[in-house]
């Protein structure tokens, strides 16, 4: 009987899976997008988005390496946490400058073009949306490094 390598890994860097990765990244990132927006009047939101996005960079990095993953990004994920907690506590204080409680959401009168109407909870939604890619991406970039 053989003895089994403790290094078998099962090859995932096939030309159908590195194809398919490349159109289904960026669609994969606009449909994340599309649940964060969309998160503000129906279901979804940052988390749910977030999710999705981490999604299509762990895809990529399946298809491609860890390495070349994180070079699609201009820094590395961890520092999207700091990014998105800071963004989340901005819209929770944004309210004190008009003499409102803390987190009350705020509407913006002008509207735009794509997203509509939007207030203080979609920078909300935005922080948390950072915040779970960074911390997913984080993870899992780690446990990859390291196996």
């Amino acid at each position: 009987m053989k003895k089994r390598e403790n290094n078998i890994r099962p090859k995932l860097d096939t030309i159908i899976l590195k194809t398919a990765t490349n159109y289904l990244l960026p669609l994969l990132i606009m449909f994340s997008l599309f649940v964060l927006i969309r998160g503000h009047y129906l279901s979804g939101g940052g988390f749910v988005g977030g999710l999705i996005a981490s999604i299509a960079f762990v895809l990529h990095s399946f298809a491609y390496n860890t390495k070349r993953t994180i070079s699609l990004f201009r820094f590395r994920p961890l520092y999207l946490i700091p990014m998105g907690l800071s963004l989340s506590l901005f819209s929770g204080l944004l309210p004190f400058l008009i003499s409102k409680p803390f987190m009350t959401s705020i509407w913006f009168l002008d509207s735009v073009a794509v997203i509509g109407a939007f207030g203080s909870a979609l920078l909300f939604d935005l922080g948390v949306y950072l915040v779970v890619i960074g911390v997913v991406l984080t993870i899992i970039f780690t446990i990859s490094e390291n196996v």
